[in-house]
């Protein structure tokens, strides 16, 4: 048989039971703190949905400097190349000829240098003899300086040549990845042909956005890329560099940044969400939603009591300060009180 409680002596129990919780440290009332969410109505970003392309800052074309026969191509499509890398060798065999004409010549130049030294050498020794003139000691001189310099001309001349030959080498203009082959080897080119095209290192998202949109757009807003655009990926957020001010078939072309975005496939298309205004809504992290026989429900604190309501949710809107955000769009009211299931 059980005995009614006097209602002092169960007061003081519980006074007891809180002040044993408080003596081992146990917190009272975190818990329930901690998982209440006060709603409020706060302004979002109106988001459209627009198509973006993966494109280089710029393509630029890597150019022979001379003309001739390509002899070595040493990159394909899809190679990364840094600046200033040899991509490709152009050989011409007049540059060749003329080097070693410009050889025989210099041995040719440099014999007679040698001979005007001796015949110097000899002179002088004959001129401090008394044996020939002084007058004599001077040609010589004059001689052994015509040879001398005619070397040091012969010299030069096959050093433009050699730089001639050295610029056969084909330069990569920038750090960036090759996107095509203009040229195969065996192929003749003159100076100023392009031979690859290299696609800057830098890539970007060029998005077209209708021009009904144009006005909400401008440098600094963030963008969205959904993780099912990027392979299972979670989303990733960038930010516009350049709205052009021109417009292209009635729409707006704009640059973005993204971190981490693909760097192979130049042209790759996105689905890409902007900015398109902002609108009053209630957000609130989805882990506060349930579903129960296919209706969504939060609980709701009225009064110290809990209650389940009804609501209409929208779609997602996650932010970097709230990944799982979740609109709401009907069941609460600003200042309501949730309480995480």
């Amino acid at each position: 048989m059980m005995t009614r409680m006097d209602p002092v002596e169960y007061l003081t129990r519980c006074l007891g039971f809180l002040v044993l919780l408080a003596a081992l440290g146990v917190p009272v009332g975190s818990r329930a703190a901690a998982e209440m969410l006060t709603v409020a109505q706060q302004p979002v970003i109106d988001e459209k949905a627009v198509f973006a392309t993966v494109e280089s800052i710029s393509v630029v074309p890597a150019r022979g400097r001379i003309g001739g026969t390509v002899a070595q191509l040493k990159v394909r499509e899809g190679d990364r190349v840094a600046a200033g890398q040899a991509i490709a060798i152009i050989g011409d065999e007049k540059l060749v000829l003329q080097m070693k004409s410009l050889d025989a010549q210099i041995e040719a130049l440099q014999a007679q240098a040698n001979q005007a030294q001796i015949d110097f050498t000899r002179t002088e020794g004959l001129v401090e003899r008394g044996i020939l003139p002084r007058v004599k000691l001077d040609e010589q001189r004059t001689a052994l300086n015509v040879a001398d310099n005619g070397l040091r001309a012969k010299a030069a001349e096959r050093a433009v040549i050699n730089e001639q030959l050295n610029q056969g080498q084909v330069l990569a203009p920038a750090d960036g990845r090759v996107l095509k082959r203009l040229i195969t080897v065996g192929s003749v080119v003159l100076a100023g042909d392009p031979i690859v095209t290299v696609a800057q290192q830098n890539f970007k998202l060029r998005l077209r956005v209708p021009e009904r949109h144009a006005r909400f757009l401008k440098a600094g807003d963030k963008i969205r890329i959904d993780g099912a655009e990027l392979a299972g990926e979670a989303s990733k957020w960038g930010l516009i560099d350049l709205v052009y001010p021109q417009i292209e078939e009635g729409r707006v072309i704009a640059d973005a940044t993204v971190e981490g975005l693909g760097e192979y496939f130049v042209g790759d298309r996105l689905r890409v969400w902007i900015s398109g205004g902002t609108r009053p809504a209630y957000i609130i992290p989805s882990s506060y939603v349930t579903t129960r026989f296919g209706i969504d429900y939060v609980q709701l604190r009225k009064s110290d009591v809990t209650i389940d309501v009804p609501v209409q949710r929208g779609r997602g809107l996650p932010t970097p300060e709230l990944p799982d955000g979740l609109e709401i769009l009907s069941g609460i009211h600003a200042g309501d009180r949730l309480v995480q299931p």
